[in-house]
């Protein structure tokens, strides 16, 4: 009697376990039926940024992506065009001329705001204890030889944007309007990277250099430095030094940059949950700060800094989307 039972008895419970267990979750449909391209600006915040939410986008939308490797400019015309989906970082007011052509065409649109970046010209505080009446840009003018441009000792060097960034006609303008064209050369690093080698070997033998850069990054995060003083902020002025025509450019501190995300329009239409997910995206300046802070220390890639910060903010990353899609999100972090 008891081996007749046996089977019956372990056939219920396996029953029951089954019938108590969970079903599994199912894999989601990306509302889209192609990848989903980001456009890779290249500087780190933008990098870590679009590995972000590619991680969020694959794992917990069911999306495929790819990256788009370009330049500011170029990537918003391919975003006008949806050659790509999604730009992370958009500075509007750093491209306000083209950012309004581009938002007016109907063909994109900036939601969400990311965080707000900064801009400035820069020297190490150590150069400022050297030179303590240098404390405005426009100062300038009295220390080329301490900043001699070693390929024009006579001029001074101004280490500027990379080539091809928007930020190139900024400078430039800039430059003119403190009068400072015949004394400086505005030089425009070849890339980001070479921009930032340039700098750090500067700071660590302790040379005087002047220099544009932008916040959040980790190099202004790490240095001790002074950013120099402008005169204050006037958005008439600063349109103007926008533009590349500018003809008589006045001098005025750089903006301050709230940071959206651009989408194309027609992209956005067809995948209302995916845009839902980037408008409500933004991040706390102490998490992209500590973040970029980690990939600089560590020596990491902006792949790997996206997954740390996946790691170390789920509390943040966790408002942007619904509970099953952070689950999945959170289920492909575990297995990693």
């Amino acid at each position: 009697m008891r081996k007749k039972l046996y089977v019956p008895v372990l056939g219920a419970l396996a029953l029951a376990c089954a019938l108590a267990a969970p079903a599994a979750q199912a894999a989601p449909t990306c509302e889209i039926d192609r990848p989903v391209r980001f456009s890779g600006l290249n500087w780190e915040s933008n990098l870590v940024l679009a590995g972000i939410e590619r991680f969020v986008v694959e794992h917990g939308y069911g999306c495929k992506t790819s990256v788009e490797i370009g330049e500011t400019l170029p990537m918003l015309a391919a975003l006008q065009r949806g050659d790509v989906d999604v730009t992370p970082e958009v500075w509007p007011g750093q491209i306000e001329s083209a950012w309004k052509k581009a938002t007016d065409s109907g063909r994109v649109i900036g939601v969400g705001h990311v965080y707000d970046a900064g801009e400035g010209w820069y020297v190490p505080r150590y150069t400022v204890e050297r030179h303590p009446e240098l404390k405005q840009a426009a100062d300038l003018a009295r220390f080329k030889e301490v900043f001699a441009d070693p390929e024009e000792p006579n001029r001074g060097r101004i280490y500027g944007c990379p080539a091809g960034w928007a930020c190139g006609t900024l400078n430039d303008n800039l430059l003119r309007a403190l009068k400072l064209e015949k004394d400086y050369t505005m030089f425009a690093p070849g890339s980001g990277a070479a921009q930032k080698a340039a700098i750090v070997s500067a700071y660590k033998r302790k040379r005087d250099i002047v220099f544009y850069y932008w916040t959040p990054t980790a190099l202004v995060g790490a240095l001790d430095l002074v950013k120099l003083e402008l005169p204050a902020f006037d958005q008439q002025a600063y349109t103007c030094m926008t533009d590349p025509k500018c003809a008589n450019p006045v001098a005025t501190e750089f903006k301050p940059n709230p940071v959206v995300t651009g989408l194309n329009a027609d992209f956005a239409k067809q995948a209302p949950q995916l845009a839902a997910f980037f408008t409500k995206l933004s991040v706390p300046d102490e998490a992209i700060d500590a973040t970029l802070g980690w990939l600089e220390n560590e020596g990491k890639e902006p792949e790997e800094a996206a997954q740390y910060f996946l790691r170390q903010y789920g509390t943040v990353w966790r408002g942007w989307v619904p509970a099953d899609v952070a689950t999945r999100v959170q289920a492909a972090l575990d297995k990693q």
